[in-house]
C-alpha cells in the first residue's frame, strides 16, 4: 500500500464505519435528512417559479427561447427544479463525508456543500449556454428550421428518437453508473476545501450533462419553455438515477422517447404541448 493511499483507505474506512455503505446515500440521521428536505423545498420553489417565468411562453416544438439573460435565469432554475431531488444522493454522500471529517477534527470548512452544489449548476449552466448559442446560431443561418411546419416537426422527432439511442450507447451507461454510486464517486475525487468542493461539484455536473445531454436536447425540441416537458424530463432522469433496477428504468425511458418521436412525426396531433 502506498503512502498516497492511506488518507483515502482511512476516508473510507471512516465513512463504512460512520454508517455509509460506499454505493448509498441513504441511511440518514436528521442532519441529512434536512439536507435532502432543503433540496426538495427548493426544487419546488423552482417549479413554481418556472411556472411562472415561461407562462404563455410554451408555444409548442422549438419554442423560442428568448433572450440570453432570461434564458440564462430560467434555465438554472428549470436546473434546480429537475435535477435537485436526483442529485440528492450524491449532495448527502457529500456532505456525510465533510462532518465525519469535521467531527474527527480534520479539515472541513463550512459552506463545503453548498459549493460543491454550486459547481454541479455551473456545469449544467456551461452546457445550456453552448446549447443556446448553437440553437441561436442554426436559427439565425437557416430561418424557419425550429418552425411549427413539417420541416420543424420531423427535425424534432429525429432528435428525440437520437436522444432515446444514445440511452442505449455504452457512453451513456458509463455516466450513468457514476451518477448512480455516489459514495464511490466522490471517494474515488475527494478534494478537500472549498475549492477541492468546487471541482467536485464541477467534475460530477460534467457526468450529469454526460449522462443526461441527450434528453436536454430532446427537451429544447419539444419546447424548453414548456413546464409539463420539463416535468416529463426530470421524471425521467429520476427515474434511471435512482430506480433500484438500471437497466430496465434505462430501457423504459429509451422506449418512452421513441414513441414520442414516433407519435410527434406520424400523428402530432396525439403529442400536446403539455403547456402549465
Amino acid at each position: 500500500m502506498t503512502a498516497g493511499n492511506l488518507p483515502r483507505r482511512k476516508l473510507i474506512r471512516g465513512a463504512v464505519a460512520a454508517g455509509t455503505p460506499r454505493a448509498t446515500a441513504f441511511n440518514l440521521d436528521p442532519r441529512e435528512a434536512g439536507l435532502v428536505a432543503v433540496l426538495l423545498i427548493l426544487a419546488a420553489v423552482s417549479w413554481i417559479v418556472s411556472a411562472v417565468q415561461t407562462s404563455g411562453m410554451d408555444m409548442g416544438r422549438w419554442t423560442d427561447p428568448g433572450p440570453l439573460g432570461f434564458f440564462l435565469t430560467t434555465w438554472v432554475v428549470m436546473l434546480a427544479a429537475m435535477m435537485f431531488p436526483s442529485v440528492a444522493p450524491m449532495v448527502v454522500a457529500y456532505a456525510r463525508i465533510t462532518h465525519h471529517r469535521r467531527e474527527t477534527g480534520r479539515y472541513a470548512p463550512a459552506g463545503s456543500t453548498a459549493v460543491f452544489v454550486a459547481g454541479y449548476l455551473i456545469s449544467w449552466t456551461i452546457f445550456g449556454l453552448a446549447a443556446y448559442a448553437l440553437y441561436a446560431m442554426v436559427a439565425s443561418l437557416i430561418p424557419g428550421l425550429f418552425s411549427s411546419d413539417p420541416g420543424g416537426r420531423y427535425l424534432a422527432a429525429g432528435v428525440i428518437f437520437v436522444a432515446a439511442v444514445y440511452q442505449l450507447t455504452p457512453a451513456k451507461n458509463v455516466s450513468l453508473m457514476k451518477c448512480r454510486t455516489p459514495m464511490d464517486f466522490i471517494l474515488r475525487r475527494i478534494r478537500y476545501g472549498r475549492f477541492g468542493a468546487l471541482r467536485l461539484g464541477l467534475e460530477h455536473g460534467a457526468w450529469c450533462v454526460a449522462c443526461c445531454w441527450a434528453l436536454m436536447v430532446a427537451l429544447f425540441a419539444l419546447g424548453v419553455m414548456s413546464v409539463g416537458w420539463m416535468a416529463v424530463v426530470g421524471a425521467f432522469i429520476a427515474l434511471e438515477k435512482m430506480l433500484p433496477w438500471r437497466r430496465i428504468a434505462n430501457r423504459l425511458v429509451a422506449v418512452a422517447l421513441a414513441l414520442i418521436a414516433v407519435a410527434i412525426a406520424v400523428a402530432p396531433g396525439m403529442v400536446p404541448g403539455v403547456g402549465m
